[in-house]
């Protein structure tokens, strides 16, 4: 399938669109790109596209999509202009729209900017806030400044040498690589370094119904987090899995939410 491009301030954003039915988007974790995330085999977009318009996109600087130089470039907040341009492409109404990590936080400052844009939420692996955000912001800046000191493949090798998750521990295709370039990784790394979640104010006025999904033993998407939000948003449901089986069966979860939302009465 041959990408599309959404041309924005600073980066030429790549994208697919597929499937019929009602719109629903999906913005991707830091560091992947859709097809980083179809290696890891753990959902399955063509599922969703089966009953949907599914659109989904490379983050700037990420995957096929350009960027810059350019920390601000990367954090949630921004990233959220670029979501709800996408948003745009997928319907002209309100449409539904999945995250993953990344692609949570960005959702999530999209929504509090622009509700009426959205009409349902599914937030997989919510990232750190808050104190555990702080640990994260730290590892962040350590490695963007090792790429810099010792470049990319310097990176990957030491990163390589770092368990998975207890959770993919027999996952052979599970791996944390970066499909974003040498030149432009330093800054993606800054730009999740200075970001964080909207604050719990913002989160508590969400008023789309919800789906969570959470994984454990991953320290980068604590279910503390998952939790949080699930306590904070007024219309959030939370699925936590424990096994790699199980996060298969997401992709289910979400067809089974958005089709409950769409019958008759609902």
């Amino acid at each position: 399938m041959v990408d599309l491009i959404l041309s924005r301030d600073g980066a030429e954003l790549a994208y697919q669109v597929q499937g019929d039915g009602p719109p629903l988007g999906y913005s991707h974790g830091v560091l992947l790109s859709r097809a980083a995330e179809d290696s890891l085999g753990l959902l399955d977009p063509g599922a969703l596209a089966a009953t949907r318009h599914l659109l989904r996109y490379d983050a700037r600087g990420h995957g096929q999509s350009t960027g810059r130089r350019l920390a601000q470039d990367y954090t949630w907040p921004s990233l959220a202009d670029d979501l709800l341009a996408m948003a745009e492409v997928a319907g002209p109404g309100p449409v539904d729209w999945a995250g993953g990590s990344m692609g949570t936080g960005t959702l999530l400052w999209a929504a509090v900017r622009r509700p009426g844009k959205f009409r349902r939420l599914v937030l997989t692996i919510p990232p750190t806030t808050g104190e555990t955000r702080a640990g994260a912001a730290g590892m962040y800046e350590t490695w963007a400044k090792t790429i810099e000191a010792d470049g990319k493949a310097a990176w990957a090798a030491g990163m390589a040498q770092f368990p998975k998750p207890a959770i993919f521990e027999s996952v052979d295709s599970y791996r944390i690589d970066a499909d974003v370039t040498e030149e432009l990784l330093p800054w993606v790394l800054r730009g999740a370094a200075t970001t964080d979640l909207p604050p719990a104010e913002a989160l508590a006025a969400v008023e789309h119904p919800t789906l969570i999904l959470a994984w454990e033993t991953d320290p980068v998407h604590p279910v503390s987090t998952a939790e949080y939000l699930t306590a904070t948003m007024p219309h959030a449901t939370l699925h936590v899995s424990g096994t790699a089986e199980d996060v298969r069966g997401w992709t289910g979860r979400i067809d089974e939410f958005l089709s409950r939302q769409d019958s008759p009465g609902s």
